[in-house]
């Protein structure tokens, strides 16, 4: 199901057949080294975690991490949505992309787009997004995203930056 769309981006619920794009998102050294927890070792694995995570947030919230699609080429180049995280009693907004798509404003397009969209999903008047404090454009990007450094945190044992946004 297609959320929103912006000039370069369709933002839409992920499939099954997101699959591959899916692993070699959460599989990339590049990427990960800034996410809690390990990388996924297996597009079963990847496929699990589709299923079990980001499937159930749909239909338990009605909201998740959403795929990114790049119009000129119709591929999943990343991911943008809200989340629930239980632990903080907070719904998050996490992004991540592939590497080739870092600097072209990307991340900035379709976050913009997502919180424009997130009241119409979950019954939220606030999100954060937890960000490493190494993760230089993370931050910045949240930053540009009007999002306020609230404090220090920690997720599966990794500090994390909490930045805040009233919608």
């Amino acid at each position: 199901m297609q959320i929103c769309e912006t000039e370069r981006l369709v933002i839409r619920e992920f499939e099954l057949r997101d699959v591959s794009s899916l692993y070699a998102l959460n599989s990339c050294s590049d990427i990960m080294r800034f996410i809690p927890g390990e990388p996924s070792a297996s597009e079963t694995e990847t496929e699990k975690i589709l299923r079990e995570v980001i499937l159930t947030d749909y239909r338990q919230h009605g909201f998740g991490r959403w795929a990114v699609e790049f119009k000129p080429t119709g591929e999943v180049i990343g991911f943008c949505g809200p989340k629930y995280l239980p632990a903080f009693d907070k719904v998050e907004l996490g992004y991540r992309y592939f590497k080739p798509y870092w600097g072209q404003g990307i991340g900035f397009e379709a976050a913009s787009a997502v919180l424009a969209i997130t009241p119409k999903y979950c019954d939220c008047q606030d999100v954060i997004a937890l960000i490493d404090p190494n993760n230089i454009g993370s931050a910045k990007l949240a930053q540009k995203l009007q999002m306020h450094f609230m404090g220090m945190s920690e997720l599966l044992g990794q500090p994390m930056q909490i930045y805040h946004k009233w919608l």
